[in-house]
């Protein structure tokens, strides 16, 4: 029985992997220099025209070019940008409260400060964007955030975890390869397998974070808020948990994977 249970966490590791290496194949095939990804077929005066044509309906904008445009401090919650490209788009200050933005693309767009709260987030990219105290309260968030700036980003009661119901695109989750998130609140958040893989976490508040399987491999926790944390078969390998607080209250601490290779105190 122990060799068919190792058999399949094997096996459904190579799968993650195999996963995420598709994921990055396909970015590396797409022509990101084309209109798909650099142009627009609206500008911001024909949006806010189109939301105030609507009334209490909604403005279906799913798989348009909206890339580089200014969006900022604008209420978009009426907005569905399902598969839209916003790539290099300012969304600084825009109320974002429960839009649809399930595979958008958002290579290097400028969330500041935006509301995200109760957001749909399936398969988004935001590769290399701003979101600095961007608030994702609520929202379901199964996003990659490689390389993204978060500092100060809400997460809090926000669902990270892996779906582990549709994996026909592969496992679809949180990923956070070298992003960082300084500060940011990921309070009661379910993070099930999440990717942290090198990212900065420096002073980060994970209290009550559901973490277990998360891959925190390289991550930097120092100063992290972990009181109630669950930690459960969580990979730490070369991981820094320094000055973590509230450790005694962490959750399955010592099953932890690869806690003789991490930076621990």
């Amino acid at each position: 029985m122990r060799g068919l249970i190792s058999a399949v966490i094997a096996a459904g590791m190579l799968l993650v992997s195999l996963a995420a290496a598709s994921a990055q194949e396909m970015i590396d095939q797409l022509d990101l220099k084309s209109e798909d990804f650099t142009q627009a077929e609206m500008s911001r005066d024909d949006i806010v025209a189109a939301i105030a044509a609507a009334g209490d309906g909604v403005v279906d904008l799913s798989g348009k070019r909206l890339n580089n445009i200014d969006l900022s401090g604008l209420d978009l919650r009426k907005l569905k940008l399902q598969s839209a490209r916003i790539n290099g788009t300012n969304f600084k200050g825009s109320n974002l409260d429960g839009v649809v933005l399930d595979q958008a693309w958002a290579l290097e767009s400028d969330f500041t400060n935006a509301s995200l709260k109760g957001a749909s987030l399936f398969s988004t990219q935001f590769r290399d964007a701003k979101l600095d105290g961007a608030d994702f309260q609520g929202a379901r968030v199964a996003a990659d955030f490689t390389r993204a700036s978060l500092k100060g980003a809400n997460f809090q009661d926000a669902n990270l975890a892996a779906d582990m119901t549709n994996q026909s695109m592969g496992l679809m989750r949180g990923v956070f390869r070298s992003s960082d998130l300084e500060g940011a609140n990921f309070k009661n958040a379910e993070m099930a397998r999440v990717v942290l893989e090198y990212s900065s976490l420096r002073d980060a508040d994970l209290a009550g974070a559901d973490l277990m399987g998360a891959e925190l491999g390289g991550a930097d926790l120092t100063g992290a808020n972990v009181a109630g944390a669950n930690f459960n078969e969580a990979d730490v390998n070369s991981t820094k948990l320094l000055s973590l607080r509230g450790k005694a209250e962490a959750k399955n601490f010592g099953s932890v994977k690869n806690l003789d290779r991490a930076y621990v105190e």
